[in-house]
């Protein structure tokens, strides 16, 4: 499937909306997995602005890719976002979209908190 890297450093990234399990399958309740590395996934939804926009992305994320209190409001960095371009029918009806995936996202709420080494 092709992915298109996102440039993010002339953005501001806000979280939005608190991690939650990416669900599967919402009749059963199964949470989704990475398919390589088998890790529980996430989604974080973020308020993406740059270029004078701003949109909120939901972002999936896999659980150890989280790092930080990434509460509503905190200034977040994601690390390898790429966007997916999607289509599917389903009972007759074409859908198409934008998925993201990122390695990480990162408080940056305590940037600058730590001592510096001498």
């Amino acid at each position: 499937m092709r992915q298109i890297p996102v440039d993010t450093s002339a953005a501001t990234v806000m979280v939005a909306k608190t991690p939650q399990p990416k669900v599967r399958d919402r009749r059963t309740g199964e949470i989704a997995t990475d398919a390589e590395t088998g890790a529980k996934l996430m989604t974080v939804d973020v308020m993406f602005a740059a270029n004078d926009e701003v949109e909120i992305l939901s972002v999936t994320v896999p659980e150890t890719g989280i790092s930080g209190d990434l509460t509503m409001g905190t200034p977040a960095a994601l690390t390898g976002l790429v966007a997916r371009p999607w289509e599917n029918e389903f009972n007759g009806q074409k859908r198409h979209g934008i998925a993201f995936r990122a390695v990480a996202v990162t408080s940056l709420a305590t940037t600058g908190t730590g001592s510096k080494a001498a």
